[in-house]
């Protein structure tokens, strides 16, 4: 399956409509990529799209991205180093087990959204949504090369 015919466009109209509600808690900015495949480490290649997303570009270095390859069946969630810097070890370990335990269960768009927004509210512990907050970075999902 190709990854820009995984979610139909309903589906994808969830997922953003998610990304937008994770970020009404926090000043992190949330992005969504999906491949077909990856044949590489899966936070090697997360990391590889987070950079070519330039998601390093926000003011506090608190961009997040979700990382599906659905042909594999593999995902990432990566902070950037602002993030890093301020939670502890293990921060994405519950929205991870979260995600696993949904996929496995066939509910993609479900698991994929939830999560997001539990991304959002755990961030805005560190990060709490300002009046000021501007968006910094698309909110779109973008598919597979980039």
């Amino acid at each position: 399956m190709k990854a820009s015919k995984f979610f139909t466009k309903e589906q994808q109209a969830q997922i953003l409509a998610s990304v937008k509600e994770a970020e009404l808690e926090t000043s992190g900015e949330v992005r969504v990529h999906i491949e077909t495949s990856c044949h590489e480490d899966v936070l090697d290649r997360a990391a590889w799209v987070f950079k070519k997303l330039g998601m390093y570009k926000t003011a506090e270095r608190n961009g997040v991205l979700f990382y599906l390859a659905v042909a594999d069946k593999k995902f990432a969630i990566l902070g950037d180093a602002g993030i890093n810097a301020k939670v502890p070890a293990g921060f994405w370990d519950e929205i991870s087990a979260f995600l696993q335990t949904n996929f496995k269960a066939g509910r993609f768009t479900e698991g994929l959204s939830q999560g997001i927004v539990m991304a959002g509210k755990q961030l805005k512990t560190h990060f709490p949504h300002q009046k000021d907050d501007v968006n910094e970075l698309k909110d779109d999902i973008s598919f597979d090369k980039l």
